[in-house]
């Protein structure tokens, strides 16, 4: 049982970025926010909304890009029909994924916080357990790395026994390790104050690897796994848009459960009750969602 003093150490608050100019996905994205482009039956922003969710954070921060604030309210417009805090910030241009939290800075305050890229999707048995551990993060950073073929594509990172982070590289020429670094990461305040000591890089941006090895230097950075048989999808290209959009569909049309879900996630959450469940399936109007939303009522006691 966790105790109330327990409680206070939780990280609380999360982040979604979800700017970035989608350029490789264009022409997609000139008049859309990718986040706002459906994954089989559900805009991309419900995905990494729900990862927030299952961590048991309610109060989230999504940033995204200039004039697009009013596109993400006609969706989800403050979180209270789903038991939520939310709150929008604009990024007029893309600066690295660490502008995140000099964005975010008043949002943080003094607490802990968690972020989630945008375009990011998680899922595997066992996920929300590791998510609720990381959510009790004293000090330091976390993050979540999983397996990939083509490990020179992405940030990777060598871990000892004790899952204590060794070597963090981004897109490394010669091999080091098959452990991505996800987008998926959790901090102690301090990310602020390391964030706004970064200096750009050759493309002009702050790097997530460089605030990483911070951390890494104090000994203060540590790892958690996507499990084998988890999936972990950048949904940044094209192909591993339709990639993670047919794996969606799979699932749920195999198993009759829809990955992502808010108002069921709100509901096992105690957040809501079911009279806001029925005010969602009235704002969806006559679709499968619905459809879903209405099974949840009827199962649930």
């Amino acid at each position: 049982m966790i105790s109330s003093k327990d409680t206070e150490k939780m990280i609380k608050k999360g982040i979604i970025l979800a700017g970035g100019a989608g350029t490789r996905m264009s022409p997609l994205t000139k008049a859309v926010n990718k986040q706002l482009l459906p994954i089989y039956d559900k805009p991309l922003i419900f995905y990494p909304l729900s990862i927030l969710m299952l961590s048991k954070i309610k109060n989230i921060l999504i940033i995204v890009n200039k004039g697009q604030i009013n596109h993400y309210k006609k969706l989800i417009p403050n979180g209270k029909n789903l038991g939520l805090n939310i709150t929008y910030k604009e990024q007029d241009k893309p600066r690295g994924l660490p502008d995140a939290f000099i964005l975010g800075e008043k949002f943080i305050g003094k607490d802990d916080v968690a972020m989630i890229l945008g375009d990011n999707f998680f899922y595997g048995q066992g996920l929300s357990e590791n998510l609720k551990k990381c959510i009790k993060l004293k000090s330091g950073a976390k993050i979540f790395l999983h397996k990939v073929t083509n490990p020179q594509s992405f940030g990777v990172a060598k871990v000892d026994k004790r899952n204590k982070i060794l070597k963090i590289v981004e897109k490394p020429k010669k091999y080091i390790s098959n452990l991505a670094v996800t987008g998926l990461y959790f901090f102690d305040n301090n990310v602020v104050k390391y964030a706004k000591s970064l200096k750009p890089s050759k493309r002009n941006e702050l790097e997530i690897i460089d605030l990483l090895n911070i951390y890494k230097k104090k000994n203060k950075l540590s790892a958690e796994y996507i499990g084998r048989g988890g999936a972990w999808l950048d949904t940044g290209t094209l192909e591993d848009y339709y990639k993670t959009s047919t794996f969606v569909y799979a699932v749920q049309n195999r198993q009759g459960l829809k990955i992502a879900c808010l108002e069921e996630i709100a509901l096992l959450n105690k957040w809501i009750n079911k009279n806001y469940v029925k005010k969602q399936i009235k704002f969806y109007g006559n679709c499968s969602y619905s459809n879903y939303l209405k099974r949840i009522i009827k199962s649930s006691v």
